[in-house]
């Protein structure tokens, strides 16, 4: 299988299990958090500062989970995108969070040249394994989650985010809450 057909395969993996998990709980009580989500709300990982950090400490906002590496081109090009999204929602219930799959002083070095204010966190590749139930069997880089203020996963995306993608995603989830 090429790269690119295994990309492609990766993506529709992900997207059915977006769209099932969606409709599986739309509707539903408003304290299901769907079991997807449930393992990033799960996560306490040291902060860039060594503090540990629960991302359930967010479970009120919609939760950008971006997974990223200093090493990796792709997330250094994206990570701009994140600083801006992070101004564009500052007064919404909305939370950034970047999962790092590096070291602490590469990843407080990066936060300090690129001026991230949202939360870093650092993980060891067996966190970036559990991206395999969002379908990243390949564990690639970058690759972000959106979960919704009720705790589902609503939108996957493996590779490249933009700022334009992914505020289109948390405006209309802002605007469903409304």
């Amino acid at each position: 299988m090429t790269s690119r057909a295994h990309l492609i395969l990766v993506i529709a993996i992900a997207l059915v299990i977006g769209i099932g998990v969606h409709l599986q709980n739309r509707g539903g009580d408003d304290k299901v958090i769907d079991p997807a989500a449930a393992s990033i709300l799960a996560l306490r990982l040291p902060d860039h500062a060594g503090v540990i950090q629960s991302v359930a400490q967010w479970r009120s906002k919609i939760i950008i989970a971006n997974y990223w590496a200093t090493w990796c081109p792709p997330c250094r090009k994206e990570i701009p995108d994140f600083v801006a999204l992070s101004h564009d929602f500052a007064g919404d219930p909305v939370q950034i969070v970047g999962i790092s799959i590096d070291d602490a002083d590469k990843v407080q070095a990066f936060r300090d040249e690129y001026a991230i204010p949202y939360p870093l966190l650092i993980a060891s590749e067996q966190v970036l394994k559990e991206t395999y139930k969002f379908g990243n069997t390949a564990k690639a880089l970058p690759f972000t989650v959106i979960i919704d203020r009720r705790g589902t996963v609503r939108h996957i995306k493996v590779g490249l985010a933009t700022r334009d993608e992914i505020g289109g995603k948390v405006r209309a989830l802002l605007n469903e809450t409304n």
